[in-house]
């Protein structure tokens, strides 16, 4: 039978699709093939059989492919932390949360965002993009703090212990990007950067 309007494949060969999957998939292709910087918007467009404006309903900038992993896990973590034991110290189940969120990524698991940076070294585009997503934890973690330890909302401790394990864990993930193919699981490594500044803050929270 033949195939629908919308289902022909595009010159590239790919059947046409606006799925956020297709387009995930075609934007790894092209980085590998021919490098971030050297990829368009239009080019994974084209590869995924869409238009340009598709591609924006589902992504606001070329960056956000690099993040996928690391968003859907943001996205997870208000779920990720409210599973946590509700009998935990204040900083004994931030610990845990940011412990479970490192979880989710390991040798087999590796954002973009990691691949990218042995590929081609895009550490400005990488910091500029990091910047909002290491603020919006900042912002979860510290509600999370000031629900489990009862305090105001604008208190200032919650926040300056957020963005001290958020600072922490992200030091973590750095060293674990850079270890090349031979890096093990991030836990281990976001244990031993966040478990002191847990404990420094656990006694004022």
């Amino acid at each position: 039978m033949a195939l629908a309007h919308s289902e022909r494949q595009s010159g590239s060969g790919r059947p046409r699709s606006s799925s956020r999957g297709m387009l995930a998939e075609a934007a790894a292709e092209l980085f590998l093939e021919q490098t971030y910087a050297g990829t368009t918007v239009d080019d994974i467009a084209r590869r995924a059989g869409v238009s340009r404006a598709t591609f924006f309903n589902y992504f606001s900038a070329k960056s956000d492919l690099l993040w996928l992993e690391v968003d859907e896990a943001l996205d997870a973590f208000d779920a990720t932390a409210a599973s946590v034991a509700p009998d935990l110290a204040p900083m004994d189940a931030v610990l845990a949360a940011v412990l479970r969120l490192a979880d989710a990524f390991g040798p087999g698991s590796l954002p973009l965002a990691v691949t990218q940076v042995e590929l081609m070294g895009t550490d400005a585009e990488l910091q500029a993009s990091a910047l909002p997503r290491f603020l919006a934890l900042v912002r979860r973690l510290q509600a999370f703090i000031v629900e489990r330890a009862g305090a105001s909302p604008e208190a200032l401790l919650p926040r300056a212990a957020a963005t001290a394990v958020v600072g922490a864990a992200v030091s973590a993930a750095t060293a674990w990007a850079r270890a090349g193919v031979g890096r093990g699981p991030l836990t281990p490594l976001v244990r031993a950067a966040v478990e002191p500044v847990c404990a420094g803050y656990a006694g004022v929270l």
